[in-house]
């Protein structure tokens, strides 16, 4: 037991002892891994840093070398510059001294100069002495009894040349009169034109007129180009005036703002969809308007297509008189003719119906009226008495039936009767006829409306075919051939118009 306690006594020191140097040691080794992991890492950072300063020296360089390149470039611009401008005060210099040699030889030329008059008054005067001894007369009696002379040599050239003068002023006078006159009539004719060119829209209110008009006029630009008619908006309460020569226009017009109206909504888009709607209306209104002619008349069994040209005539109008009631008028008249003489009377009523129907289509179709009328009926299966009486009812040729004679009559009635015609608003039509007709024969022109009581003349181009450059030369090309055609007093104003749209859906 006691051997035992003497080992334990001896051997827990000695373990201690030998744990605690084990313990040095492994710490030790520790000691020199670390500081070899550090003096690598330590290593491993100099290489990089010098690494990193290789590189900054060598970006360092290259930005040295390119802010000298850039430094020469620009002091070789320098040089440039100054060698150009070293160049133009040289340029400068030689025109100024070109410049004072010019104005030294101009000053020594003036000299020169106004020696030579000095010279030439001396002269003059020496000669007109001469003159004087030559002659012994003195200058203001010579030059008197020279024209005295003159005066008789050529007194009957004078009276002739004079009385040309005054036959000239005459005929310039008379010209220039008729002008006036014409000009005065226009100006006067202003009432019974409007009456007769002018359709009134009743409005909900005035606070219409600006939804009308549109942000910056668009709305009443776009109306206006659309139907050819002008809107004037004036301050007359809750109403507005469209304006135009053509009474279809004015009819489709009157239709689109009173459903722009109703509606509401006044915006580009649907005032060219109200337009479109309103001339589907007034061709509906032309057709019935032909239908309720021949109902009226008692012809029944007129072709349908025939009844639709027929129903045109509403809207148009001879010398201000409306031609649809013109041919009612005359079919009526034809009839109580040929019944009164024995004559065929249904013959008389289609002549009479139809000797006008040509005028639906004199726009559309080269040729006189009655030609016109006389091809319709053709294709339409008139009979022979009915077409005679329709080509010849104003002489060309002449009548050669008893019917015929009838119809040249009974238009001639209606035509003759008081009130039934105004020839100042048909000559005003027709000449705004043949303005739309010159500008409608340039290329490129898509749409032309006469405004303006004739002062103006819209024309709408299409865009694909005419740039900006060419809507300027086509502008002056219409002023020029209208001023070679055209007699008319004042000015007219043409207006080319050039409107590009682009649109495209989203889906």
């Amino acid at each position: 037991m006691e051997t035992l306690w003497i080992a334990l006594g001896i051997g827990v020191p000695l373990s201690l002892v030998v744990g605690y140097f084990f313990r040095k040691l492994q710490a030790q080794k520790e000691t020199e891994t670390a500081e070899a992991q550090a003096r690598k890492l330590v290593e491993d950072a100099k290489a990089k840093a010098k690494e990193i300063v290789l590189e900054s020296k060598d970006e360092a360089l290259k930005f040295k070398e390119q802010a000298k390149n850039e430094e020469k470039e620009r002091r070789d611009q320098i040089a440039q510059i100054e060698k150009r401008l070293a160049k133009r005060e040289e340029l400068i210099d030689q025109k100024i001294e070109d410049l004072d040699k010019k104005r030294v030889e101009l000053l020594d030329q003036e000299k020169a100069i106004d020696v030579t008059k000095k010279e030439l008054g001396e002269l003059r005067k020496k000669q007109e002495e001469k003159l004087e001894k030559i002659a012994k007369l003195p200058k203001e009696e010579a030059k008197k009894i020279l024209l005295d002379l003159t005066e008789k040599e050529f007194k009957d050239d004078l009276v002739k040349k004079i009385k040309m003068t005054e036959e000239q002023a005459k005929e310039e006078a008379d010209k220039k009169a008729r002008e006036i006159v014409a000009l005065a009539i226009q100006r006067c004719a202003v009432d019974h034109t409007a009456e007769s060119t002018v359709t009134t829209v009743t409005l909900p209110n005035d606070e219409m007129k600006g939804r009308i008009i549109g942000r910056e006029g668009r709305n009443i630009r776009s109306f206006e180009d659309a139907t050819g008619c002008d809107i004037i908006v004036d301050d007359t309460p809750e109403a507005v005036v469209i304006s135009g020569f053509d009474p279809v226009r004015r009819q489709v017009a009157k239709l689109a703002l009173e459903k722009l109206i109703a509606d509401g909504r006044i915006h580009p888009t649907k005032i060219e969809e109200s337009i479109e709607k309103a001339k589907n209306e007034v061709g509906q209104m032309m057709k019935e308007a032909g239908e309720q002619a021949v109902y009226e008349v008692g012809l029944a069994g007129l072709p349908s297509d025939l009844v639709k040209i027929l129903g045109r005539l509403r809207f148009r109008t001879s010398y201000g008189q409306n031609v649809l009631k013109h041919s009612i008028e005359v079919s009526h008249l034809a009839g109580i003719l040929a019944a009164e003489l024995g004559a065929d009377v249904n013959i008389c009523k289609k002549a009479g119906l139809l000797h006008d129907i040509g005028k639906a289509l004199d726009h559309e179709v080269q040729g006189s009226h009655a030609v016109i009328s006389k091809q319709i009926a053709k294709k339409f299966g008139m009979s022979e008495e009915v077409i005679h009486a329709i080509e010849a009812h104003h002489e060309d040729p002449p009548p050669k039936t008893v019917e015929a004679i009838i119809v040249q009559v009974a238009d001639a009635i209606s035509s003759a009767r008081p009130g039934a015609r105004r020839e100042s608003l048909e000559s005003y039509v027709k000449r705004l006829k043949e303005l739309e007709n010159i500008a409608n024969d340039f290329p490129g022109v898509e749409k032309t409306y006469a405004i303006q009581a004739g002062r103006e003349i819209r024309v709408i181009v299409k865009p694909q075919e005419i740039d900006d450059l060419e809507s300027e030369k086509l502008a002056h090309k219409i002023a020029k051939r209208i001023e070679e055609e055209l007699k008319y007093p004042g000015q007219i104003k043409v207006n080319v118009i050039r409107e590009v749209r682009a649109v495209d859906f989203a889906k």
